[in-house]
């Protein structure tokens, strides 16, 4: 018995790099219209993706239209890659990120959302490039494997390994019965965002080409900025950071819950309780943080430009702006919030831990896992007292199985060991301590800017080369929730059955 279906693995290559090689080439219309220089050399590498991906689709297309769980695995970790070193071509082939590298680590951070970044001039980057790196985060942001979920029918293949796959996260809610279907309405309501929050940026006083990158990389929680001073730039213009907290909001919210809304049943995300401990968790930190400023004069010099920081407005402004960009792990910047105190600095730390809502765009741990464990926590207390009695843990009026119980300890028991290794490799690799520990939680978390060397000031640049490839492997794999990744690893895996 074969272990996996090798040949619509590699024409779903092919249709990944088909995908990628369109979205390549309307980052080559964007330069043609600014006239940027680098048209030819992004035409060119969009020309060469999408023959490679007609190639790949070609060779394969005599496959067996079936996808295991195995094969799903494959895909989805495999497909990642593929778009990653694909997506790197416009770096290279434009010059505008020289060495092999700094060309994957951007194009990872991109794709996985994470926002990290070793540029350090990005003003100075071609309009097509800038363009095309807010699209790297658009695409990661709900996940091409639901993209090409959705048009899977159109192939004759099923897709609901790829799916599960995609999100082992423990939320099971779906908007339709066919998952090629809820995939569909998961990109309507995704397109419809990013389309009203460029409209509303471009309104507010953004250029339109900033109104659009903006859109792409705060809906899908991404953080790539074409400035320097990321969100900071327009921190004379509250407006557009209002509207920017608004959709990194959002995109950091269960997508299924927006469907609800936009259906009017608002009662379904009122009673949802992960959605209640999201709102309240940003209300509750962005309050006591805003307090601080507030009444901390020398927080003032934590601004990029110097503003004063003692206005009631500006102080919670900016507070809940980076409670909003940590925990949607948006990584978009109006401060430096690393110096808002030591106390400001660790409860940001433990932010990096807590990640946006399941099916959302946002990496991390996911609050629902944080809910459960503490409601599963608590019930142990009754569990003590009454060992004969059985108190299952209940979620939004159900009740939770305990294998999912399991699955949400095993995988946080996971993400802290892996956040462990990550940080000891980064101290070997001589990054003190508080670099070391948050750079590998905003790594693994997707979050972008950290602590130490690698604070919102700084650019991840400053890691020796390998600490970029294990930086990038810990985005992969946080992205992918650990498991995806990590099961390619065990060796029952390639076995075969």
């Amino acid at each position: 018995m074969k272990r996996f279906n090798t040949k619509i693995i590699y024409y779903f290559m092919g249709l990944l790099l088909l995908c990628n090689g369109g979205f390549i080439m309307l980052s080559a219309l964007f330069s043609w219209i600014y006239q940027d220089g680098v048209t030819k050399q992004l035409s060119f590498t969009g020309v060469f993706v999408l023959l490679l991906g007609v190639l790949l689709m070609f060779v394969t297309k005599k496959h067996q239209k079936e996808i295991k769980k195995r094969d799903g695995y494959l895909i989805v970790t495999l497909g990642w890659l593929v778009m990653v070193f694909s997506g790197m071509l416009p770096y290279l082939f434009t010059g505008a990120i020289p060495g092999f590298t700094n060309a994957f680590f951007e194009s990872m951070s991109g794709y996985t959302t994470t926002g990290a970044t070793i540029l350090r001039d990005i003003e100075s980057l071609p309009e097509g490039v800038l363009f095309w790196r807010s699209i790297t985060n658009w695409i990661g942001g709900m996940g091409f494997i639901v993209l090409a979920v959705a048009i899977l029918p159109l192939l004759g293949i099923g897709g609901m390994q790829l799916f599960a796959a995609e999100a082992p996260g423990p939320s099971a809610d779906k908007l339709h019965p066919r998952i090629t279907d809820t995939a569909k309405r998961l990109w309507y309501i995704y397109f419809g965002y990013t389309v009203a929050c460029t409209l509303f940026m471009n309104l507010a006083g953004m250029s339109f080409f900033d109104a659009i990158n903006h859109g792409l990389t705060s809906v899908s929680t991404g953080g790539f900025s074409t400035k320097n001073l990321s969100m900071a730039y327009w921190n004379n213009n509250p407006i557009v950071q209002y509207i920017c907290m608004i959709f990194m909001f959002l995109g950091g919210t269960n997508f299924v819950l927006s469907y609800y809304a936009f259906k009017g049943k608002f009662l379904n995300v009122i009673r949802d309780h992960e959605f209640r401990f999201y709102f309240l968790l940003i209300c509750a930190v962005s309050i006591i943080a805003g307090l601080i400023i507030l009444f901390r004069a020398d927080v003032a010099m934590s601004a990029y430009h110097p503003m004063v920081f003692g206005e009631t407005e500006s102080s919670f402004r900016h507070a809940l702006f980076q409670v909003i960009s940590v925990v949607t792990t948006t990584g978009f910047v109006s401060a430096d919030f690393s110096s808002w105190t030591p106390f400001l600095t660790i409860v940001f730390f433990g932010l990096m831990f807590v990640g946006g809502s399941a099916g959302s765009t946002s990496g991390g741990v996911k609050v629902v896992r944080h809910l459960l464990m503490i409601k599963n926590g608590i019930l142990e207390f009754k569990r003590a007292l009454h060992p004969n009695a059985i108190i299952p843990v209940r979620y939004n009026g159900r009740t939770i199985q305990e294998p999912i119980i399991y699955n949400i300890l095993g995988f946080f028991i996971i993400y802290m060991l892996m956040f462990i290794i990550g940080s000891l490799v980064l101290g070997m690799l001589g990054l003190d301590f508080e670099s070391a520990v948050s750079g590998a939680a905003s790594a693994l978390g997707n979050v972008g800017p950290a602590l130490g060397v690698l604070n919102p000031l700084a650019s991840f640049d400053v890691l020796p080369e390998l600490g970029k490839w294990w930086c990038a492997f810990l985005m992969l794999l946080g992205r992918l929730e650990l498991f995806t990744v990590l099961i390619l690893f065990t060796p029952y895996f390639w076995k075969r059955a």
